[in-house]
């Protein structure tokens, strides 16, 4: 077994490689990729940088160049579920494009023609993740995840997100993850930590919460790595 971790941005990684083992670091595809032990386990660690295509080529080379066959992502996100407020996990149970648009021919948003409009996460890892958070008494949210190339800010069009896919949280990266591990069978896990709220304080610092929702986020994964067993 080895397991990949990825995150879109350097600060979602950098917590992770602090606590795994014999870090062996190497350049490809313009990127860098970390093998390393955890708890005795194989794990391979990257950030992808922000968008689909970027976070589509690293879980690529992830899975065909370093024979990972277990993907958890973990990163933050935009809520679009009133019921989540900065700070709180969500997982995904399925993950959609909500930028993809070929409804002039016919078709629903986020289709096309031999795809998916949502793509269902591993439930293995998925039951790992909720055990886990019972275990450290985090709540932890589960819902569709909607991911486009875009920042959403407007309210509008967040409410046309939430009510066309039945969405609960945006970000940048997450389906096109989907997308590739689920043309490679490969099972895959993504976790989020809210980062804004539709009634999201102006004084909010982001930097500030990054940092200490990538240390949580990175126990958690790291949790699932020592606990998941097949």
């Amino acid at each position: 077994m080895k397991i990949a971790i990825m995150g879109a941005m350097p600060e979602e990684i950098e917590p992770l490689l602090s606590r795994v083992e014999n870090v062996r670091k190497s350049e490809y595809a313009a990127n860098t990729y970390y093998e390393a032990q955890y708890k005795g386990k194989e794990v391979v660690i990257a950030y992808s940088k922000i968008g689909k295509v970027f976070a589509a080529i690293t879980a690529t080379i992830l899975i065909e160049k370093f024979g990972c066959d277990r993907l958890l992502f973990s990163g933050v996100a935009g809520a679009i579920d009133p019921d989540l407020e900065i700070g709180d996990l969500i997982i995904a149970d399925g993950l959609c494009q909500h930028d993809l648009d070929i409804t002039a021919f016919g078709h629903p948003h986020g289709y096309v023609p031999e795809g998916e409009v949502c793509i269902t996460s591993d439930v293995y890892l998925r039951d790992v993740a909720k055990k886990i958070a019972a275990q450290k008494g985090l709540p932890l949210k589960e819902g569709v995840i909607a991911t486009g190339d875009q920042f959403v800010a407007n309210h509008e069009k967040k409410s046309w997100i939430a009510e066309i896919f039945n969405a609960h949280a945006l970000e940048m990266e997450g389906a096109s993850v989907a997308v590739v591990c689920n043309a490679l069978n490969i099972p895959f896990f993504i976790l989020r930590a809210i980062s804004d709220s539709a009634d999201m304080d102006a004084g909010f610092d982001f930097d500030t919460f990054l940092e200490s929702s990538a240390k949580v986020s990175a126990d958690f994964i790291l949790d699932m790595v020592e606990a998941i067993e097949h």
